[in-house]
């Protein structure tokens, strides 16, 4: 199948969003028309982030500024995702949570104990924390050489994406850990395949039947890969020509933006 037959033939697209449907405050000027042309033509899509600073009730209220009408449906998060592994592998955990308020309310309205205390904690959640303070640092580091304590964090991503380049993610301050504790956290978000599975599993698609769309290959492409999905990189974005070239991993298919999505829904053939 061509590029155009291949993506008319999907029945989910998972979006990466910032650097993918909008940049910082900007919506991307294809992005409603797309979002309403899936629609139309009887697809689904959900918002697929690893940023796990916000709530779904956050970004809902984001997208609204945008000119996006969402709803918590339409969602599957880091911070999702992380609940769903606790779950199962923690299910009375006490947390310590170096991330946001934010975070740590969902956490909370999960069921979920969150403590400062350093002897009672069983887990810690790193997220991306633009609330991050020394004393978070010197915390996790505490519990990870004195109290060996499970390590997670929500996302490996190292750079977050703004209008005027790029501030630290949770992957940069995992590696900082590192450098002070040796011990790494196991990765929630992608890219492993657990958030693209969670939203096939919501909608019900088949993975040859699901995209998953993004602007970074060692996330977004890389859990498409993982999870067996068609994997699709928009240079809108992190990526550069020159990190698709060096990248071992390759998407199977590169376009400019998700305008070239949308082209490919009205008919036009590349």
């Amino acid at each position: 199948m061509t590029t155009s037959e291949t993506i008319r033939s999907l029945k989910l697209y998972l979006f990466d969003m910032d650097g993918t449907l909008y940049l910082g405050d900007r919506l991307f000027d294809f992005t409603t028309e797309l979002l309403a042309t899936i629609r139309e033509q009887g697809a689904r899509y959900l918002f697929m982030t690893n940023n796990s600073s916000k709530s779904v009730e956050a970004y809902i209220q984001k997208l609204a500024r945008l000119g996006i009408t969402a709803t918590e449906e339409d969602f599957i998060t880091s911070s999702q995702a992380t609940i769903h592994y606790l779950r199962q592998h923690h299910p009375k955990a006490t947390l310590y949570v170096c991330g946001t308020q934010s975070l740590v309310r969902e956490l909370e309205q999960a069921g979920f104990a969150v403590t400062q205390d350093l002897d009672a904690v069983d887990c810690i959640v790193m997220g991306n924390d633009n609330e991050l303070t020394f004393r978070k640092l010197e915390d996790v580091c505490k519990l990870l050489l004195l109290h060996e304590v499970e390590y997670i964090a929500t996302n490996p991503d190292y750079v977050c994406p703004t209008e005027f380049g790029s501030v630290p993610d949770c992957g940069s301050v995992c590696d900082m850990i590192y450098n002070c504790t040796g011990r790494r956290p196991i990765f929630i978000g992608k890219p492993e395949p657990l958030m693209p599975l969670l939203g096939m599993e919501m909608v019900g698609a088949a993975p040859q039947e699901t995209a998953v769309v993004g602007d970074r290959i060692y996330t977004d492409v890389k859990s498409g890969i993982n999870a067996g999905t068609v994997s699709i990189l928009v240079m809108s974005g992190e990526t550069t020509q020159q990190i698709l070239e060096e990248s071992v991993d390759k998407p199977d298919m590169v376009l400019e933006s998700g305008a070239d999505i949308l082209r490919a829904l009205k008919g036009e053939v590349f």
